[in-house]
């Protein structure tokens, strides 16, 4: 028998300040199809609006974090059909997510699977984790990010033998490469993560979210604007409780207390 948590494609919970969500499609090997992605949607947009959530986690399970999109939803559909779906561009909303978002990889993270860590701010992967764009093999390319992102992160040349083959690479490939940020064995996967979190999640949230757009815009624009934008978002904080709190504390030798304002 079904019980509920079977039946939704996106399980949710909140530890203290960091909200995990979980991709719970199994027996698809948590194919992002349409239902799951509406599901992460709803609930990164509330999360965004929660000022008690100040990180989150995104897993899935031992032998997936997910393993592409749902082939099933497209296989049949037209350029134009395709092109007036939103279904791509919610990968392009978790990129913009404000707080910073851990992806906890364990198993294939291929296709989609693999754009949304591309997406995420930082990926903690399991040893046993497998990477990949996979597209190529089924006469499309990556579509969420997948030729950009990687790209951006590893370099034309790299990017394209990867894209251009389709072929699978490990999780410590990826960590040699710069997209995982830390390797841990299985069982660590998910701790770790949530270490992650909860330490990201101590910090001053008005800074980390400066932080987290400082180092996007950086990725996004010329060395000039990027370097402009750092230096208004450091003198913004000038102007917050937190930063008058942060160095006073420090003067004082004592914890500070962070009210996020």
């Amino acid at each position: 028998m079904n019980t509920t948590s079977d039946l939704e494609p996106v399980l949710i919970r909140k530890e203290g300040a960091v909200a995990v969500l979980t991709l719970n499609r199994p027996a698809a090997l948590n194919a992002l199809n349409h239902p799951l992605m509406d599901k992460m949607e709803a609930a990164l947009d509330g999360f965004a609006q929660d000022d008690a959530v100040r990180c989150v986690v995104i897993t899935g399970g031992p032998k997936a974090f997910a393993a592409g999109a749902d082939i099933k939803e497209m296989e049949n559909a037209s350029a134009k059909a395709m092109a007036a779906d939103p279904h791509l561009s919610r990968w392009d909303k978790l990129g913009r997510f404000p707080k910073p978002v851990i992806a906890a990889v364990s198993g294939y993270a291929l296709g989609g699977g693999c754009e949304m860590t591309l997406a995420c701010d930082l990926v903690v992967a399991s040893e046993t984790a497998v990477f990949g764009q996979p597209e190529i093999g089924i006469g499309v390319i990556p579509g969420a990010g997948g030729t950009v992102r990687l790209a951006r992160l590893v370099g034309k040349h790299r990017a394209l033998e990867l894209v251009l083959t389709g072929r699978r690479f490990s999780a410590k490939e990826a960590f040699a490469m710069g997209l995982v940020s830390r390797l841990v064995p299985p069982e660590s996967v998910l701790d770790e993560a949530m270490t992650l979190a909860r330490a990201i999640a101590a910090m001053p949230p008005l800074a980390v979210r400066a932080a987290k757009e400082a180092v996007l815009k950086s990725l996004n624009s010329g060395l000039d604007d990027a370097l402009a934008f750092e230096r208004r978002r450091f003198y913004d904080l000038f102007d917050t409780q937190d930063q008058k709190e942060g160095m006073k504390a420090f003067v004082e030798k004592r914890k500070p207390v962070w009210t996020g304002k």
